[in-house]
């Protein structure tokens, strides 16, 4: 018999009860249920709806069936629906008339809110330390590499020199606002839903704030109805992870430009690549592609849940069951594409000199040249058209800025002088700019040391 089947005269369909049931898939929470389960008993045994030997019953229960199913003793009852069904089953066996009180002044509304909280409480902590470990192969790469100079582009097209560290620099910078937004999703997240029951909370004297304390949340819920019946925690979840996938996905996408021969930018360690069955040559950034791949997989959990709650009317309704695969799902693949990927970018290596060749290549310095002008006096409008001229005549000759004489450049603007030519080198290019946020070794240095800070503090957060 169900634990709610009083009420009803047949038993559930079998093609129901397997399309029902959740068991296979939310046994993931059985720690935070167990946990929850137990804070709820020692309140109950607090404000005296249970005895103190009842409590202590169940509690002892509870422990055992948590160490039994770690040790891989448990096996789940389909017929049980859920988690919190399957272990109240589990306990009522283990301990009898005790167990049966344990469900009072809850829901299994309220219960199940409760898990996911305390399940992301567990993991956005897993995530940012994740996250830390990748911004911190960042800066330390940034950090050997303040002088390699590379071509910075627009449109894929060569636009101005920059270096490989202020580039590296750009994705720890992107990855610190997820860490923001992890901060801010678990501010949100930390708020204790039971005591809600399944909509309208309970006439029996429950005391919500000292289950609170015991679980250690920030706050209680300030409305039973919403408490039940929104997910806007997971989805903010679910939105973060995909701003941290998509971010990945463009320094994964980097990477695969950058190590193919076109680029030539970087050679990935063997470990972290694969061959082709058929072609003999081919070393492929399997690994970049794949973390590419699977953040349509992310914003697709995204756009479910959000469509799964668009129309739900107050208060909870079975749709919801949805939310736990996505966010599950959503989970292993951030963690996993971060854990690979870290690694994977720690021992690529990087070709300095065919960055640095590839620099000078162009006219990355046509903006330096237009701004030589306006140092001389020209409006920055007039000196954009000199210099879109010059390189227009350069073109037109299959020439580059380096092959004209000082006659040629005055015969553009008379302004131009001897010192137009060290402005040329992508050197000069690049330390020219060095303005807080810029490209010049200096100031990339000091955003590294910030970085260092910003880490340091993300990592005292989570020892706390």
């Amino acid at each position: 018999m169900k634990l709610w089947g009083e009420r009803f005269t047949r038993t559930t369909d079998r093609l129901v009860e397997d399309f029902h049931s959740s068991i296979s898939f939310d046994q993931r929470l059985y720690k935070e249920d167990i946990a929850g389960s137990i804070a709820h008993a020692r309140m109950l045994a607090a404000v005296g709806l249970i005895t103190p030997a009842e409590g202590e019953a169940i509690i002892k229960g509870l422990e055992e069936i948590r160490a039994d199913i770690e040790a891989g003793r448990v096996t789940f009852d389909v017929g049980a629906e859920d988690i919190h069904m399957n272990i109240e089953k589990l306990l009522t066996e283990r301990i009898g008339e005790a167990g049966k009180k344990l469900h009072t002044a809850r829901s299994r509304n309220d219960q199940v809110a409760l898990d996911l909280r305390l399940y992301l409480k567990e993991e956005i902590p897993a995530v940012k330390k994740l996250l830390a470990g990748l911004q911190q192969v960042l800066v330390d790469l940034a950090a050997q590499h303040l002088q390699t100079i590379m071509p910075g582009y627009t449109h894929l097209q060569k636009a101005q020199p920059v270096t490989l560290a202020h580039h590296l620099m750009a994705y720890f910078e992107m990855f610190y606002r997820d860490q923001q937004r992890l901060d801010d999703c678990l501010d949100r997240v930390d708020v204790m839903p039971l005591g809600a029951g399944a909509l309208a909370g309970t006439t029996l004297p429950i005391d919500r704030e000292l289950v609170a304390r015991e679980l250690g949340f920030k706050a209680i819920s300030a409305n039973s109805l919403d408490a039940v019946s929104d997910r806007d925690f997971v989805v903010e979840f679910l939105a973060a992870a995909s701003l941290i996938m998509m971010h990945l996905s463009r320094l994964a996408e980097e990477v695969i430009f950058w190590s193919s021969e076109e680029f030539g930018f970087l050679e990935l360690d063997d470990a972290y690549s694969t061959g082709s069955s058929m072609m003999p040559q081919k070393k492929n950034p399997d690994v970049a592609e794949l973390v590419r791949g699977k953040t349509g997989r992310v914003y697709g959990h995204l756009m479910g849940m959000l469509a799964v709650l668009k129309g739900l009317p107050l208060a909870y309704n079975k749709d919801l069951q949805e939310d736990k695969e996505a966010l599950f799902d959503t989970l292993d693949t951030v963690k996993g594409c971060l854990m690979v990927f870290t690694p994977m970018l720690a021992t690529a290596r990087f070709r300095v000199e065919r960055m640095r060749a590839d620099a000078s290549r162009g006219f990355a310095a046509a903006t330096d040249v237009a701004e030589y002008l306006v140092r001389k006096g020209l409006p920055f409008r007039e000196a954009h058209a000199v210099v879109g001229s010059l390189v227009l005549h350069c073109l037109r000759e299959g020439r580059s800025f380096q092959d004209l004489s000082l006659e040629e450049w005055q015969s553009f603007s008379p302004l131009f002088d001897n010192d137009i030519f060290g402005c040329l080198e992508a050197e000069a290019c690049v330390n020219g700019r060095n303005l807080p946020g810029g490209p010049a070794p200096e100031a990339v240095g000091k955003a590294i040391e910030r970085a260092r800070e910003i880490l340091a503090g993300i990592q005292a957060g989570l020892s706390r």
